[in-house]
């Protein structure tokens, strides 16, 4: 069983995913615009949703994280309930990734040690995704 993210952009994904592949070095592996869908459904979307992206696959690491500019119907996305983890190699890893996350966003507990991890942050970007950046301890 693989369970992956699908995150809504409300119209800012192909911006989330240029900051994406800037910030974390993610890849773009598909993407598909709302005029390319070979089965259109009237009414679904707006006329100015020609150009927006309905489906697209980033690859972040090991992961693979999907995306799209529809189903918002609130006029903004809530990124609320969840936050998508990095697992960073080292501490100066985790600081620059946390860094270039946080640019734009909020930060909720600033990178430092805990017990659990060398470094552990808390952040939302600048499109409402939380994010967790750590490097953990082994456990015990």
């Amino acid at each position: 069983m693989l369970v992956q993210p699908y995150l809504f952009f409300d119209g800012r994904c192909e911006e989330a995913l240029a900051f994406y592949t800037s910030a974390l070095g993610a890849e773009v592996t598909a993407m598909m615009r709302y005029k390319e869908n070979p089965e259109p459904q009237p009414g679904m979307c707006g006329p100015d949703f020609d150009e927006k992206i309905m489906h697209a696959n980033l690859r972040i690491g090991d992961t693979q994280v999907m995306a799209s500019d529809g189903m918002v119907f609130s006029g903004k996305p809530a990124f609320k309930g969840f936050s998508l983890t990095l697992t960073a190699p080292t501490d100066a890893e985790a600081a620059r990734l946390f860094k270039a996350l946080s640019d734009g966003g909020q930060v909720q507990m600033p990178l430092g040690k805990t017990f659990y991890a060398s470094s552990f942050g808390m952040l939302t970007d600048r499109f409402g995704v939380g994010w967790m950046v750590i490097n953990p301890l082994p456990m015990p």
